[in-house]
């Protein structure tokens, strides 16, 4: 069934299209419907990473690609990246409160795609041939290329869903290239412009 909208508004505008709409749900959009809406929000793309002490003989460095990820506030510096509820980074920010975000450049949509994959190799292949130096602050890896680096450390972890809100003062930040920036739309990797 379709919501139906009339075909312009009180001004004579069109309205939006129809939006394919679930029986029967009383609790709001199913999650096919919310993906597909939201899927028209282009996003940019980082990186978060951390070091994780606990993993071998000198620990391992993990990352995930990310598309939730917002700056929260100027003063004091905050940013906040949503993590899928027990993943292996939102297992390891629980317990490991230092972070890093790398802002990924067009040209490095292979990283983007290499840490997003489902049933991966370990971290310490997928850094492997991967240029970065670990954060002087977090020891997590700071991807080289990146439009921006930042270095983090968590002040409040947020239940939300099937998500983990995990919110983190900016300690470092570095602008060590230019480029144009990776973003993230209609479910694929896209430049801009």
């Amino acid at each position: 069934m379709y919501q139906t909208t009339s075909a312009s508004s009180a001004s004579g505008s069109p309205s939006a299209p129809a939006v394919p709409r679930s029986e029967g749900d009383p609790e709001g959009v199913s999650s096919d419907e919310f993906r597909a809406a939201l899927s028209r929000l282009a996003a940019g793309v980082v990186l978060v990473t951390a070091h994780d002490p606990d993993s071998g003989a000198r620990g391992e460095a993990v990352g995930m690609t990310a598309t939730a990820f917002v700056s929260v506030s100027l003063d004091p510096p905050l940013v906040m990246v949503s993590l899928r509820e027990g993943s292996r980074m939102d297992d390891l920010l629980a317990e490991q409160p230092q972070w890093a975000v790398s802002l990924l450049a067009e040209s490095q949509r292979h990283i983007a795609g290499r840490f997003a994959m489902k049933g991966r190799v370990s971290d310490r292949l997928l850094f492997e041939d991967v240029p970065h130096t670990p954060g002087r602050i977090t020891g997590a890896p700071l991807i080289g290329g990146a439009l921006a680096t930042l270095e983090c450390r968590t002040e409040q972890r947020v239940p939300a869903g099937d998500h983990t809100l995990v919110i983190g003062r900016v300690l470092a930040a570095t602008l060590p290239s230019d480029g144009e920036p990776l973003a993230y739309y209609r479910g694929r990797y896209r430049r801009l412009g």
